[in-house]
């Protein structure tokens, strides 16, 4: 589904393609987007984790179009680009969940890497026949997880080795390597930022912290993986989307830029936060923190994660608005409002299941 015509505006500042743009961050950056007066060309597989319903909001402003098309299709990607010449692209599509790709890493292999390489050669042939406008930039926007396992102390900078212990992991660094030769070798202006893990309203349920709360509501379990000791830190997804967006007008090419917050929590903490908040509400008939229950780890689990933002901060001026006390509670609560939203995603007999056991 191509629309014949991308919207234009007298006054925008920048044209972008968005990937993954139906997903959980990329319509974050969507809405984002077009709130801000971007043109913004929305194109998504729309695979099970997407959702149209998330860019709903938008979907009727003169400033928004979507192009339903696979990034594995190289063919498609050409004709997209050849149309539209965006300005920007923001590269969000992706295979993204752990358990998956333990059970089935072909998927994360051909999306992540192969979709990636059809993406920087599409970006490069319209840079390319476009005269290699200086404006131009494409963000390839990867995670904290290509880095691998910390110990109790350190911090993930940019200048980190890659020690990916997942094949999810894996095949994002892959990528990430892939965009930095796609710039040290034909000069393509791109970008790549690393995040540690995101949380917010429109989170496909089989993340941890939806898959919390909709467990709780069904009155299903609430799995935690060994003791829940590993740590993470979170970022609202509207913070995320906030820095991609300064880091596609003033990143320069050839940067790389960590985007995360300073705050580490361990995962048995988080989920206990999350029962405490249900608890709270009053909106279940049982008690939620008694259906937390330990379970058998995950293969190569990472101990820890911590992002150093120092660098987007001192050179971009962003910074997280919004910390996790704020912003946990008003997770929780859209969920309990929302249930048409998620409702209608769980059909598949995975939700709220262990993945990443096959092995």
């Amino acid at each position: 589904m191509l629309p014949t015509t991308i919207p234009s505006l007298g006054n925008s500042d920048m044209k972008l393609l968005v990937t993954g743009g139906a997903g959980f961050i990329g319509s974050a950056v969507v809405r984002m987007a077009v709130a801000r007066g971007y043109d913004v060309l929305n194109l998504d597989c729309l695979t099970y984790s997407a959702n149209l319903a998330n860019v709903a909001s938008v979907a009727d402003h003169s400033h928004y179009a979507f192009a339903q098309a696979d990034i594995r299709d190289a063919d498609a990607l050409r004709d997209i680009f050849g149309r539209y010449q965006p300005d920007a692209v923001i590269h969000l599509a992706a295979e993204s969940h752990v358990d998956r790709s333990i059970d089935s890493p072909v998927t994360f292999i051909d999306t992540n890497i192969t979709g990636t390489f059809n993406m920087l050669e599409a970006s490069r042939q319209c840079w390319t026949a476009a005269g290699k406008p200086d404006r131009f930039r494409f963000l390839h926007v990867s995670t904290d997880e290509v880095f691998g396992s910390l110990g109790d102390e350190g911090v993930f900078t940019e200048a980190s080795p890659y020690a990916p212990r997942s094949p999810y992991a894996a095949s994002k660094a892959a990528s990430d390597h892939l965009a930095r030769a796609w710039h040290e070798t034909y000069g393509l202006p791109v970008i790549v930022t690393n995040s540690s893990n995101n949380y917010g309203p429109h989170q496909f349920p089989e993340k941890l912290i939806p898959l919390v709360i909709l467990n709780a509501v069904a009155g299903r379990s609430i799995p935690v993986y060994g003791r829940g000791e590993n740590v993470r830190n979170w970022l609202h997804v509207d913070d995320h989307a906030d820095a991609l967006l300064r880091v596609a007008e003033l990143g320069q090419p050839g940067r790389s830029y960590n985007i995360g917050g300073p705050e580490e929590v361990r995962n048995i903490d988080l989920v206990r936060n999350i029962c405490t908040l249900l608890d709270a509400s009053g909106r279940l008939p049982h008690k939620a923190t008694d259906l937390i229950t330990f379970v058998q780890d995950r293969p190569g689990h990472d101990h820890r994660y911590a992002i150093d933002a120092t660098r987007i901060r001192r050179e971009l001026g962003w910074a997280p608005a919004k910390n996790l006390d704020a912003g946990l509670p008003e997770t929780v609560m859209w969920y309990l409002d929302n249930e048409p939203w998620w409702r209608s995603l769980l059909s598949g007999t995975e939700f709220g299941n262990r993945l990443g056991l096959n092995v």
